[in-house]
């Protein structure tokens, strides 16, 4: 198993009602270190509030400009080996991350 950061890049517009569940399924990924870097694409709902609940996550906040220019933000802040795309609305399965970079390793 390799012990290579891995940056998981999350842009989210307006996105609240969905981020805690899935803040909640990277950080039980069973592969570390990560590093968790969202970019708010200018949401006006409650999505800064539900972020200021993890303060292990990296926030950038940035003028809405859409999802292409959110992810390309978030990679340029990253610092790992490898880069995870995840969407706001979506959940990983615990194992994502580290069946991954056994692919990648072998």
């Amino acid at each position: 198993m390799s012990d290579d950061l891995v940056s998981v890049v999350i842009p989210v517009w307006n996105g609240a009602r969905f981020l805690d569940a899935t803040l909640a399924s990277v950080f039980e990924q069973d592969y570390r270190p990560i590093e968790v870097i969202v970019v708010d694409d200018g949401s006006t709902d409650e999505t800064p509030a539900v972020l200021a609940r993890w303060p292990e996550v990296i926030v950038v906040r940035q003028a809405n400009a859409g999802v292409a220019v959110a992810r390309n933000t978030g990679i340029g802040r990253s610092r790992g080996a490898f880069v995870a795309l995840q969407d706001a609305d979506d959940l990983w399965a615990p194992d994502k991350l580290s069946l991954q970079i056994a692919h990648l390793a072998a």
